[in-house]
């Protein structure tokens, strides 16, 4: 599997990093440890490796814009589902109902109800008190609604009774292809320019209290490896469908 780092009792907890000061958050940060190929958590462990109990003191909080920014990777990889099943569709093949299923459900669970909710409870109206991208924000609140719709079209045509004649099968690529062509747009504009300016307006110790909201949130809804359980979700799907090797995506020049 191809899991990611992220313990789920880091050394330097959220809360702890609310007492530090400024200058001190910034001597303390790092990155987090790297995943490993075979998909085990690189960090320290009770009793591993590194010694009883021992954890790496590097280990920090991931801030509000960088969860939102890693929860915009799952949604790639899931785009790229959609399109391997469009090439799919577009050739004559069997609809590959079960992944594109599957895919639909982490957007619907993942994005749509948890990271989107995040964004329109914390992220949007503080821009809005602040006069800022005010035009954005309304578009990108528009998207989610549309995109829910789309998303409870492509559940429908991909579940047990969604087995689509040649119609229908027309109308699942035309939705995910609408789904790919407005979401890659909206996660580039959102982690260009939108997280940005959100994180310019939180002072360090307000941040730092978001991360420990979004973190308990994650972990109620989704365990204590939620992201991690997640991105091994996507990955099953990949494999399934044949795209999870990385190289394959190389083009020849």
């Amino acid at each position: 599997m191809d899991v990611v780092g992220d313990s789920p009792s880091p050394a330097v907890r959220r809360r702890d990093l609310l007492g530090l000061p400024v200058l001190a958050l910034g001597a303390v940060a790092g990155p987090r440890p790297a995943a490993r190929a075979d998909g085990a958590d690189p960090s320290p462990t009770p009793g591993g490796p590194s010694g009883e109990g021992a954890e790496s003191p590097e280990e920090v909080p991931v801030t509000p814009p960088e969860d939102l920014m890693r929860e915009h990777g799952v949604l790639k990889r899931v785009l790229l589902v959609y399109r391997e099943g469009m090439r799919r569709i577009g050739r004559g093949e069997p609809v590959p109902s079960r992944e594109l299923h599957e895919g639909a459900r982490i957007i619907r669970e993942f994005i749509e109800q948890y990271h989107e909710e995040n964004e329109e409870k914390h992220v949007f109206p503080r821009l809005r008190q602040a006069g800022r991208l005010t035009g954005t924000v309304d578009t990108l609140r528009l998207q989610h609604q549309r995109g829910r719709v789309l998303t409870a079209r492509i559940l429908k045509a991909t579940g047990p009774a969604g087995a689509p004649g040649a119609r229908a099968r027309r109308r699942l690529v035309a939705d995910m292809a609408a789904f790919i062509r407005m979401y890659e747009p909206h996660e580039a504009r959102e982690d260009t320019v939108v997280f940005p300016a959100f994180r310019d307006l939180l002072p360090p110790r307000e941040l730092l209290e978001l991360s420990e909201v979004f973190e308990e949130d994650e972990h109620r809804r989704f365990g204590p490896n939620g992201f991690a359980d997640m991105v091994n979700r996507v990955a099953d799907i990949e494999k399934n469908l044949g795209i999870y090797d990385l190289a394959r995506f190389t083009p020849r020049v």
